[in-house]
Parts: structure tokens; sequence; C-alpha cells
């Protein structure tokens, strides 16, 4: 078989197009109509080369599906290119897609019919699980085929390396016709396939893709650009459970005992040209990890975490295994060191006191230490992990940055940059982009560019991933600059002797790796380690280094502020619209670190928004031309909202800035591109006349707002008497539908819920998206202010009220002012992303889930119409990322079940005639008529209802809600806080407490404070 050409790599972007005209059929196919080649093929639609690269939606991915093929996908041979044929075919159990079969139709024109035996033949990239395929030719079906497994991977990704399979199907001789012809390929039953090629022809043997494996790489390379390598050292260590990638050290939240680490670890020494490998470490109930070599090339620096204890810390030890000394210690986790040329130690570390937001394990952020591993100061205030800090060429950090500001928590982990000391901290590449973990980044020698591990989606398990090369000077934005290297996601910690020579561990073997992705495995564990379940990890050349320049500290630790000045905040992306001298100041909020997690959701924090508390520290103004010059307290993590002359949102940050003390920061603008520079007319900035602007607080309100304490008396004042239960002589009882009254549902309030699921308020949501247009999020896109102006119905709010609303949509619209409220108070919360089915086994959930089925589903039987079975049926809607236009969030239990009043129960008056005191809403939806359910509250379907709604109040009433009175916190609340030297070491958790007061003492430790023998009068001021 004649194939139209082979390669190894994904290609890069500039050659898709090319690739799309070349390979989209045969090249008679310019023609109406075609005949065979001399080699026997009708035509081909991509190439055999084990990738799925150059079909459509390959750049965007599968998340774009539904938008780009919006029509049936149908592709016409010889006029259409690749771009018309997506990479990825979705079957029914892909939601992406519409969670419903496809059907790919092929359209060609034959001049005559071949008198040979054809065949097709689909060459398959990848698969995640075995769907059938339906063949048709011209609306005859021909064969019915479970499609091969493939690796199983759920990526998805079509830059990676699968596991190609080919189909081959023999036509039968009716099959094909002279004139028009259709091939109709519907895949059913399972999930997606992605393509490698289709190919119809005589030949019946499907063409051989390429290996990437190959049989000698190393000897080349110790000849090249590893000419100066004889050793490399390397861990070994066994994995924990836990898939994500930063979760493999300390303990579970609400489980201590558990760890995240296995045990089991040795470091090896490894002779690349005698093979001879050395033990230097080994302990076989400890950890080692992330080895780093000194500049002099004999020493080496790791995190040991020593059998028998808890924690690692950083040690040191001479290369050939001799002089171990501990550098740090204390109950806290100190990984992933790394030498800078001044001769301190940048790691990370759980030294920040503070839990994962969305995950049940602790952080790890950045620091240094001395060499000595004295000196340990904080470089970093991140909520959520740093990660793999390295030296850059130019003597600046580079580190993985994951955090997420009022945006998805599973998107945003990007490569970003630091001065030694924590100054200038700023993106390095990719922040605008979700999807990718970019991490194990390190500089390529003699480049400008980095190579990194690529970890598709949220990260996988120790940083397994696409090993790619990033290239900055496009920019932080510039997508077609990172281009992938290995055609697999399972590499880690690559290591870069030049742009065509990498080192990296996969699995259980260290390999070497040319630019092409061909790679040759160059070690392998032995039987015994592998045996005890060891992988490889770290692997770094023995050999002395030059230091990059130092970078003089910028950093004054006398001062506990930094200053920023901002030089216009009219400039920058998506601000049309926005006139100049529109903006009037700038909201500072803070975001909040969490101690403790139990859930993997945001619940309670919010319903499919925020998992972070926000404290709003006040507005520092913006001149007349644009800046603004201001103090801000150091190492916190702080964002901006430009705001107009009413206080209303203009433009929002969705993502931290820190200063260290001392540091000043300047930007160009909002949200500016990083590759552009100031504009300068020789003019001096307005903000530069004055001293740096103190932040001004906002008196009369709370810094960190709580929902029922703050905001739902105002709804009780202004808004519950039509949006309550109760007929009154304004109006109600539930006017438009809606509920604003503050009882208890399940998780949430039922005023709090209805204002999020009618998009009365304007928040980032879970969603893996940031830069909006002007005034898209905040309060001046929030309904909920436009009906407390007066023109609905007359309901006026006071300044006062207004700004109470206006600040609580702009921090973040949460539900709870506290994180005590975490795992508590709630019926059918989350665990590790698990639902807690609360009430299962009560008697009463059982006998009002039989009512509900006989009672209720003659009616309330389609998908968008079904009631809850019970307190914690979410009848499969996402509680994570929720679509507002999901007609099932209207009978959600979240809102039919009143758990402080339960006669008051949607479940109950709906059905209720009104003669009774119900709402009498039921109808038949056949024929729209009214349906009386209840005729009175002694009906047994009534009463089985009401007693599971009062079982649930009864339930509430001992697990107590953050806002109910004698509410205590979790058991491991109060633990954390006591090992944060927060509570006294003698509270028991039983003891009164102000969860609110408490936590504030909390974020206040974790503020700079000047050292004793730095701290001026003005710090301490």
């Amino acid at each position: 078989m004649k194939t139209p050409g082979t390669r190894f790599l994904s290609m890069p972007c500039v050659l898709l197009v090319a690739i799309s005209l070349l390979f989209a059929g045969h090249s008679a196919f310019g023609a109406d109509a075609c005949g065979l080649s001399d080699d026997g093929t009708l035509f081909w639609i991509g190439k055999p080369d084990g990738s799925a690269m150059e079909f459509g939606l390959a750049k965007e991915t599968w998340r774009g599906y539904q938008k780009k093929y919006s029509n049936p996908v149908i592709f016409n041979v010889g006029k259409d290119t690749l771009d018309a044929w997506p990479y990825i075919h979705p079957s029914n159990s892909d939601g992406w897609a519409g969670s419903r079969a496809h059907t790919f139709t092929i359209r060609f024109a034959l001049t005559a019919v071949p008198a040979d035996a054809m065949h097709l033949i689909i060459g398959q990239a990848e698969a995640f699980s075995a769907s059938t395929l339906d063949v048709s030719f011209n609306g005859k079906q021909i064969a019915s085929r479970k499609v091969p497994r493939g690796s199983g991977s759920g990526s998805g990704d079509p830059t990676l390396l699968g596991q190609p399979e080919a189909m081959v199907f023999a036509l039968p001789p009716d099959a094909l016709r002279a004139g028009p012809n259709e091939i109709q390929l519907k895949l059913r039953d399972s999930s997606w396939i992605m393509y490698d090629y289709i190919y119809v022809g005589t030949n019946p043997q499907p063409p051989k893709t390429p290996n990437s494996i190959a049989e000698e790489l190393l000897p080349d390379f110790l000849q090249g650009p590893m000419r100066d390598v004889d050793e490399v050292i390397f861990a070994a260590r066994a994995l924990g459970g836990d898939g994500h990638w930063y979760a493999n050290f300390g303990n579970y939240g609400p489980e201590p005992e558990r760890k995240a680490y296995a045990e089991g670890a040795k470091l090896y020494r490894l002779n690349l040209r005698t093979g001879n490998l050395i033990t230097l470490l080994a302990d076989e109930k400890g950890g080692i990890r992330d080895p780093q070599v000194h500049y002099d090339g004999k020493t080496i620096l790791f995190s040991y975490r020593p059998g028998g204890t808890e924690h690692y810390n950083l040690y040191v030890m001479n290369s050939d295994g001799t002089g171990l000394r501990q550098l740090t210690s204390g109950p806290f986790d100190d990984i992933e060191p790394t030498y800078m040329p001044d001769g301190g130690i940048v790691f990370v570390s759980s030294r920040c006191n503070r839990y994962v937001n969305c995950w049940l394990t602790q952080v790890a952020v950045l620091y240094r230490c001395d060499a000595d591993g004295s000196n340990i100061q904080a470089l970093s205030s991140n909520n959520e992990h740093d990660n793999t800090p390295w030296p850059l060429p130019d003597g600046r950090i580079l580190y993985t940055r994951w955090e997420y500001v009022d945006r998805s928590q599973v998107d945003f982990h990007h490569l970003w940059s630091a001065n030694p000391d924590g100054t200038m901290q700023q993106i390095w590449y990719g922040n605008m982009h979700p999807t990718i973990t970019m991490i194990d980044a390190k500089p390529i020698p003699n480049s400008h560019k980095v190579v990194a591990s690529f970890s598709p989606g949220h990260g996988q398990r120790e940083h397994d991933g696409v090993i790619t090369v990033v290239d900055p000077r496009g920019g932080p934005d510039a997508k077609n600059f990172a281009q992938s290297i290995s055609r697999r996601a399972n590499y880690r910690d690559p290591w870069a002797f030049s742009e065509e020579c990498f080192l990296a561990a996969s699995g259980d073997t260290v390999v070497v790796m040319n630019e092409r992705g061909i790679e040759q495995q160059i070690f392998q564990l032995s039987e015994e380690d592998r045996a005890a379940r060891l992988e490889c990890h770290e692997p770094r050349p023995l050999v002395p280094r030059a230091r990059e320049p130092i970078i003089q500290p910028r950093v004054q630790p006398d001062l506990n502020v930094g200053y920023m000045l901002l030089a216009d905040v009219n400039h920058g992306r998506r601000m049309d619209g926005v006139q100049h001298g529109e903006i009037k100041k700038l909201l500072v909020l803070e975001s909040l670190p969490m101690p403790i997690h139990f859930t993997g959701g945001m619940e309670p924090i919010s319903y499919g928004g925020t998992f972070t508390l926000e404290r709003i520290l006040g507005t520092v103004p913006v001149e007349e031309d644009g800046s603004a010059h201001f103090e801000v307290p150091a190492l916190r993590s702080l964002f901006f909202v430009a705001l107009d002359e009413n206080d209303l949102s203009v433009k929002r940050m969705q993502s931290f800035t820190t200063a260290m003390p001392g540091e000043r920061l300047s930007c160009v603008g909002c949200h500016e591109h990083r590759t552009e520079t100031p504009k300068t007319d020789g003019k001096h900035l307005f903000a530069l006349r004055k001293p740096p602007q103190k932040i001004e607080p906002i008196r009369d309100v709370p810094d960190v707002f709580d929902f029922p304490r703050d905001v739902q008396p105002v709804l009780n004042a202004l808004c519950t008497d039509c949006h309550g239960y109760e007929k009154t002589a304004r109006g109600g009882p539930a006017a438009g539908k809606l509920l604003l009254t503050g009882d208890r549902g399940p998780i949430f309030s039922q005023s709090y819920y209805t204002i999020t699921i009618n998009r009365l308020v304007a928040d980032g949501r879970n969603m893996a998206k940031s830069n909006y247009e002007p005034r898209a999020l905040g309060s001046s896109n929030s309904k909920l202010l436009s009906y407390i102006d007066g023109s609905h119905h007359g309901v006026k709010a006071t300044a006062h009220e207004v700004k109470l609303l206006r600040l609580w949509i702009e921090s973040g619209a949460a539900y709870p002012g506290t994180y005590a409220a975490l795992g508590c108070g709630m019926i059918g919360n989350y665990i590790e992303n698990v639902q807690v089915n609360t009430g299962a086994d009560w008697p009463e959930t059982k006998v009002a889930s039989s009512v509900v089925k006989n009672r209720c589903f003659d009616c309330h039987n389609a998908p968008s119409r079904l009631l809850p079975l019970d307190l914690a049926d979410e009848r499969d809607v996402s509680f994570w990322r929720p679509s507002m236009d999901d007609p099932r969030l209207k009978t959600s239990r979240h809102i039919v079940w009143n758990l402080s009043r339960p006669e008051k129960s949607l479940m109950l008056l709906a059905p209720l005639a009104e003669s009774a005191g119900g709402f009498g809403l039921c109808y038949d939806p056949k024929t729209q008529q009214p349906v009386t359910v209840f005729a009175d509250k002694n009906d047994p379907g009534y009463k089985a209802l009401l007693a599971l709604a009062t079982t649930g109040k009864e339930y509430l009433s001992k697990d107590k809600r953050f806002d109910m009175p004698g509410f205590q916190p979790r058991v491991d609340w109060v633990r954390e806080m006591k090992r944060y030297g927060i509570l006294p070491d003698c509270t028991t958790p039983d003891d009164p407490m102000n969860v609110y007061a408490v936590e504030q003492t909390y974020w206040k430790s974790l503020w700079y404070r000047p050292p004793p023998d730095h701290a001026s009068s003005e710090a301490r001021k």
C-alpha cells in the first residue's frame, strides 16, 4: 500500500493547513468524480501516523465540539479540508457532545465501479472504550463492530499518542455505485474514538504506523549534547493512591492518620557509559524525592522523609552517598528544593498552614532558606499550590502556580516567574489558556526555551504529562509557541541537554528522547523494585554547571507593606466601550486561605460559584489620567475591581497579585498584553504627584460577608412580603415563582439558591473562562440591584442596603462567611467528590420516596420535570457546574424542601389544594388542566412528605448549620486551629467559640510581620 507519508510527531501549527490540503483525499479528487489510482487507492482521509492532529478540532479539543460541529458531520472527499472531519467521534456517553450517538458521513463520486474487491480501513489513534461502530454504504449497513478498546486514556487529547488500531471492512460487491456515494459511520453505546486515517481501496492490509521507540539514541547523545555527562542520579519511590499531581505529601484533613504518600524509596546513581548502578540511600518505609545537584556537581540536595516519620524535610549528602545531613525540621513538608546562584535554596513547603480549597490535602507554596536551612522566609501567599521552582538563565525562578479567583478550580495551573526574593511575581506562560497543568519546567541550554511536563487537564499523578518545549518570545498567551515533543502523557521531570536531547522518567524507566519524540529506554528498575511498586522520578545529570546571575534582593524586611503603581486603568484587553475617566476607584479584595477542607467541591461556600471567601480591604482612588499609586499589605493575595462613579463594577481581575515587603510593583493597565510597554507622552502620571495612597476601609460593612447575617435582613425588609410563602398586602405568595425567605434547604437557604439559579448576581461561576468584557461580572451586571432601585413595584432600598448587596456581590457572593461551615449542617453534601446520601436509611425517606413515585411521577415523568425522591436526591444535576438553563433546577431539592418550616415545603404546598392552605400548582402536562393531588392535610401522602421534611429539620437541629444558635464546627476544624496555634491546646470541640473571630485570628496569623531586629516604628505602627 502506498501511503501519503508518515510522521513521528505532532506537526507545528503552521503546517496543519498544508497537511489538510495534501491529505484530504486522493489527488485526482479535484474533479467531481474519480477512479482508482495506480496502487489501488480510491482515497485517504488523514494519514497513518498514529496521530489525530491533522483533523478538525485538534486545536480546540473536544470541549469545542458542539460549537464547531453543531450540524451533522459531512465530509466531501476531494473538496473539503481535514478541518471538516473532527479528530474525535463522540458516542452516547459523551455529555460534552449531547450524550447521543453521532453519525459521520463521507461523500464521494465515482466515474465507474472498481472491478477489484474493495476495502474500508479505519485507522484509530485512540479509544476511550469499546463503542459499537455501524458502517453503511449508500444507506445499506454492511457491518456492526465493537471498536478496539485502545489504551483507555480518558483525556481525549489529540497531541498524545494512544494505542493505534485498525479496523478492516471488506465491501460487498454492490456497496459502491457509479456517481455519488455515501459512507456513514455511526458510533453508539459507549464513548469516543479518535481517528488516525480512513482509507478506501483494494489493499486489505492496514498500513504500518510509526513506532516512537528507537533502538539507539544514547551513544550519539553521549558524543554530542551529553558529552560531559557520565552519571545521572534519580529517585525511585512508591506512588501514593491519590490521582492529583500535588497530593503526594502530608495527610487528609478529615483523616489525619491517612497519608497522601506511600512507603518505600531509594536514591540511585547510574553510570550511563558502564551501566553501573549505586544505591546512595534506601529506606523501605521512608520517602525520597526531588534530588537536585549543586553547582559544584558534588553535593545532592533532596527531600527526605525517614521511615517512621510523617514529614519531608530538606537534606544534603555528598554525591558518593556520604555526609547525610538534615537542613530543615519541624512538622511541615519541605519539598521540591532547588539551589539558587546566591547560595540559597528555594523550595515549596506546607509551612503556609492551609489546605487546597477543592481537595482534602495540604498546600505547599514557595519558600526560601539559606544553604544551611536557616532563615526560612515565605515568598508566596498563594491559597493553592506552587510547584517545582527552578532557576532561569537570567537568575529568576520559574515555577508552577495554581490559582482560581472566581473561575474554574481545575483549569489554571501555569508557569510563573519571580525573583529569588519573591519580588516581581508574574505570569511566564499560559494563564489565559485553561486545561493544562504546566509543571517540572527547566531551561534548555543555549536557548530562550524551557522544557516542561504538560500534564493533561487538571494534571496527572506525579506530574505525568507530555514533554513540551515552550518558547516565551511570543509572550505568555501565544499558544502555538508550545510544541509537544513526546506523543504520550506518561513522562515526568524532563531535563534538557539541548533542543534535540532530553532526559525524563516514565513509570519504572528512565529514557532519553530526541526532538521528534523518538525515545530510548536507558534504565529500568529491578524486579525487586518493581515488586515494591517503586517508580523512577527526577533524573538529573551529576555534573557541575555555571551559576546564573545573582539578582540583588529588593525586599525591605522592615516594612509590612508594598506599593503598586497603575499607569492607565483604561488601557488593556477587552476594555472596549470604557470611556476615559469612567473608572473612579479600585476596590481592593483579598482571597482568603482555607484552614481545612473536606469535600472536593465548593459547598456550602457557593452553589457552582466560588470556592473561596474574599475579604474587602477598601478602595483607592484612580486619577483623571487613569493612574493609581497606593500602598498594599505585603505577602497577601490581592485582586482588584475597577469601579465607576456609582461604585459599580467595570472590570474584574480573576487572578491575584502579591507585593513583597517594600516592593514597588507597576502595571501598564487593566489586563494589558504582557508584550506591550507603557505609552509615554512625556507627561508624569498624576498619581505620582502624591505619596502612595493608603487603602480607604469601607467602615459600615463587614470585611467578610455572611449571607444569612448580612444579606438576608435586606431581603426580609424589601422582598419577602411578595417573595415569601404567605399572601400579604404587598403581594405573594412566591411572586414570580421566586422565594427569597431565609428558610433552610438541605445545603443553602432558599433565598441564596433562588438568587443563584435565577442569575440575579453575575459572579465568575466555576468556569474555565477569564478576562470578561467590561461590566460582565459583578454589580453592574447583577439584576438583583435593579429590583431595589424603585422601578420594581416601588421597592426602594436605602443607600446602606444597596451598599451591602453590592459589596456582597463584589466579594464573590458566598453563602457562609466562615470556613467553619464546611462539612457540617448539610444534608446530601459531598466527601471526596462523592455525595453523602444522608437519610437514605431513614424510614421516612423510604415512605416519602414511594409517595413521590406513586403520586407524582404520572405527571413528573420527563427528565426536566422529575422531582427529588428524598432530601439528598440531585437527579443527576452536576453540583459543581450546573447549567443555569437546566429546567431541573426549578424543582431541585434545594428549593422544594423547607427544613426550617417543613410545612412550607413546596413538595407539600404545590400539590395541596388551595382550599386546604396549599398553592394548588399541579396540573396535567397533557391537558394543562389543574390536578389536585392532596385534597387536604390528612392525606397519607401529604403526611409522609411532611414527616420526611420534619426529620430533616430534626437532623439539622443536631448537626447544626453555621447560622444556627449553638453551632459547633467540626472536630477537624478545631484540631487544625490548635495545630496552627490559634486555639489553645486545651480547647475541645464542645467549647463555646466565635468561629468568625477565630478565623479572623487565623488569617491574621499568616500576615507578614517584620522580624524583631528589622521592625521599624513605621512598620510597627
